[in-house]
């Protein structure tokens, strides 16, 4: 067997995913060039299933807890901007 993750894929523990305005957000930042990538993933539950929506962006962060929170205030703002427009 080999071992390894996909790209993007952080080695780190995860962190809970924190409830908004019916949405899930679990930051999932990774580590790259010795910095934070912003990421995550939003959820929600719809009748015909839960849906997600990925996302990354350009900020990078020096480190983990920082990364994180600036990732719930991104899935924050998707979701006041979006709403469920972001699942189609």
């Amino acid at each position: 067997m080999t071992g390894g993750r996909a790209a993007g894929e952080s080695d780190e523990p995860n962190t809970p995913a924190i409830e908004y305005q019916g949405y899930r957000i679990r930051p999932t930042p990774y580590q790259t060039e010795r910095q934070y990538q912003t990421a995550g993933i939003i959820e929600k539950n719809f009748p015909d299933g839960p849906k997600q929506h990925r996302f990354v962006r350009a900020d990078t962060h020096h480190n983990r807890d920082d990364a994180v929170a600036f990732a719930i205030s991104k899935a924050k703002q998707i979701i006041d901007l979006q709403g469920d427009r972001m699942f189609t």
